[in-house]
């Protein structure tokens, strides 16, 4: 991984960030199963894990093409040259880990995998700390007062400001 990105190692990534809680909670279910299955929350969390899936997958692919469209690379490990501000992005300033906490998140309720769920918590902090504070970092210092007036209009997550 290049040095003159956000993120300075190998697992400053989403897939380790998430994919290895991921893991651990599949273990979990196998060994401790629990399940989400009862009343209103059966009959609706397929139809809503699927709806998920679909919307966390589509996040995923407009932000790769955004990034795309101005010759960005989606790996915070390499630089950057301009703040995409455009597209998905004019609505969440994390579309790729909004996407993904999406589709895991509809994974867990299509499968009815209440751990994925339980542990997509301490994931998220993580996801915080390890990967959205250093690539704010990065980027407020390569832009400046540009980065800063996008951060002053669109949310980390999603929605204007």
């Amino acid at each position: 991984m290049s040095n003159d990105g956000a993120h300075k190692s190998w697992w400053q990534i989403f897939e380790v960030v998430f994919g290895f809680p991921f893991l651990l909670a599949l273990a979990l279910q196998w060994f401790v199963p629990i399940s989400l299955s009862r009343g209103f929350i059966a009959l609706a969390r397929v139809p809503a894990g699927v709806i998920l899936i679909v919307v966390g997958i589509g996040l995923v692919v407009l932000a790769r093409r955004e990034f795309a469209r101005y010759g960005q690379p989606t790996d915070p490990g390499h630089p950057t040259s301009k703040v995409v501000s455009t597209g998905v992005f004019s609505i969440s300033r994390n579309p790729l880990y909004l996407g993904g906490v999406c589709a895991l998140t509809g994974f867990a309720l299509f499968f009815d995998l209440p751990w994925v769920l339980i542990l997509l918590i301490p994931s998220l902090v993580a996801c915080h700390y390890i990967l959205i504070a250093p690539e704010e970092a990065y980027l407020a210092a390569r832009f400046g007062e540009h980065y800063r007036a996008y951060t002053a209009t669109v949310q980390r997550w999603i929605g204007r400001k």
